[in-house]
């Protein structure tokens, strides 16, 4: 078996991906581990490779292979009129396909998907038990959502007037792009009028958030609870940790990584590390935390000193 350092007995494979875990392979009851070529010293039968992280994907995926389902539509699924099906596509039972729908080869639409009209599947798409996907929207190639996400509800647009709130119409759609994976309970709305667009190789966490407009480009990595405001525009390979939020209408470059609970409220230039409550570069941000944390030893200093000010004062009187 394949198990982690911790619970791995003496018939079991474990990995050491990184050597700042060296201690906890030391201790571990492993009968083997897969180790990088510098962790040497170790007790255990060692398997030596240049990257331990993507050997051990590679021999989950080999121990542990995906159940690939049989193409065909089961008997309880719900089919509107001029849908397009591959042969080699599953749709599960209490699947709800609306009108003129196409679904690609190998897709995998599981048990109680809605997909409202018009929704455009490409190849091996994966879409677990309870997804929704509003009308138009259009899913690229080996695209895995989850269970309970939305793509294409109407986004947050209302206009106050006359002591209430009206609402503008959502007629845009969103486009879900190749390689992308969206998380449970995850939602992306539709534009106003364009596109919210996903973009390639782009992984989306439980619980994020997408407003409507937003365009996120290649191998964006938005973690758990994150969020995005409308019409923001968001560059290639940029980092979202957990709560962490940007505000509607910004501009964010390429490669820019935003801290766990940072609040991003303007636009930010390529490659910058954000933190903080207005978001701020990184290394600035810690330095103010750590005055924050001495703001009551200076409070007492401050007095201190003022105390002795006052006495010195009052000698000179």
């Amino acid at each position: 078996r394949l198990r982690g350092l911790d619970v791995a007995g003496e018939n079991d494979l474990s990995f050491l991906t990184d050597l700042q875990y060296r201690r906890q392979a030391e201790a571990s009851r492993a009968g083997a581990l897969v180790v990088p070529r510098a962790a040497v010293g170790l007790q255990q039968d060692l398997l030596f490779c240049d990257d331990p992280a993507v050997a051990m994907a590679e021999l989950l995926e080999l121990f542990h292979p995906r159940e690939v389902l049989r193409g065909g539509i089961h008997p309880a699924a719900v089919i509107g009129q001029g849908c397009s099906i591959a042969k080699t596509a599953y749709v599960g039972p209490y699947a709800v396909i609306g009108d003129g729908c196409e679904i690609g080869e190998e897709c995998e639409v599981h048990a109680q998907v809605h997909l409202a009209s018009r929704v455009r599947l490409g190849r091996g798409v994966v879409l677990h038990p309870h997804v929704s996907v509003y009308e138009n929207t259009e899913i690229g190639d080996h695209v895995i959502v989850h269970s309970g996400t939305v793509l294409g509800a109407d986004g947050h647009g209302y206009l106050w007037r006359e002591g209430g709130y009206r609402k503008i119409p959502q007629v845009g759609h969103v486009c879900i792009e190749e390689g992308v994976e969206i998380g449970a309970n995850s939602a992306v709305d539709r534009a106003t009028m364009e596109v919210t667009r996903v973009g390639r190789g782009t992984k989306i966490d439980n619980l994020v958030q997408v407003g409507h407009n937003v365009s996120i480009g290649e191998n964006g990595m938005l973690c758990a609870q994150a969020g995005i405001a409308g019409s923001t525009r968001v560059g290639n390979a940029v980092v979202m940790a957990g709560q962490s939020g940007m505000a509607d209408h910004l501009r964010i470059g390429d490669g820019v990584k935003v801290g766990a609970k940072a609040a991003v409220l303007r636009d930010a230039e390529s490659e910058q590390a954000l933190g903080g409550i207005p978001a701020i570069e990184y290394s600035k941000w810690r330095r103010q935390s750590v005055m924050l944390g001495r703001l009551g030893e200076m409070n007492r200093r401050i007095r201190a000193l003022e105390k002795k000010l006052r006495e010195l004062e009052d000698r000179e009187q």
